[in-house]
């Protein structure tokens, strides 16, 4: 038969910032799996079933399409969530991205190149952030719910992409076969 690539239907919750984006492309990097976004996917109307339930009536809709074989669940705390994303700055005439943590500017609230005001995005705003987080649990508790009781749940739970990156692998790799035997379990 050859090594035929076996299908892992997966599908990835947790909350906006929640490192669904890093953990994704790591098990891209780690895995033969395609990555596919729900927001790349909705922003290209390219409904196709695949990675996207954030409601009930889509959970249900994606079972009967596919059979959905994990469902991998970020938890990571409201506060540390809304810190992430509260700590990001831009410039706009730039473009240029600061995170107060990560990389911030060498005065605070000015560009490093120009010396002009660095501003927050909308979405970035403390207060759209707790609105958004608020949106996401409403909407994704039931979800979550339907998935615990079909079996397929399995939630990691932490503060740091970095510490929770590891079982997320662990777990994967009882599921599939691993393309990247040499790459680390650490970026």
């Amino acid at each position: 038969m050859g090594a035929s690539a076996r299908l892992l239907r997966a599908v990835i919750m947790g909350a906006p910032g929640s490192g669904k984006g890093t953990v994704s492309s790591r098990i891209t990097q780690h895995f033969e799996l395609k990555h596919l976004s729900s927001g790349d996917l909705l922003r290209d109307n390219m409904l196709r079933g695949t990675g996207f339930p954030r409601t009930l009536p889509q959970a249900e809709a994606l079972d009967k399409a596919y059979q959905i074989d994990t469902v991998i669940n970020l938890n990571v705390p409201f506060e540390v969530i809304q810190h992430r994303l509260t700590a990001r700055w831009i410039h706009p005439a730039s473009g240029r991205v600061y995170n107060m943590e990560f990389n911030p500017p060498k005065t605070l609230g000015v560009d490093d190149v120009t010396g002009e005001p660095l501003v927050q995005r909308e979405d970035d705003k403390p207060e759209t952030v707790v609105k958004r987080l608020k949106a996401y649990e409403a909407q994704t508790k039931p979800v979550l719910d339907y998935y615990q009781k079909k079996g397929v749940l399995e939630t990691f739970s932490g503060t740091e992409t970095n510490k929770i990156w590891p079982h997320v692998y662990a777990f994967l790799q009882t599921k599939v076969p691993q393309v990247n035997q040499e790459a680390s379990v650490t970026p």
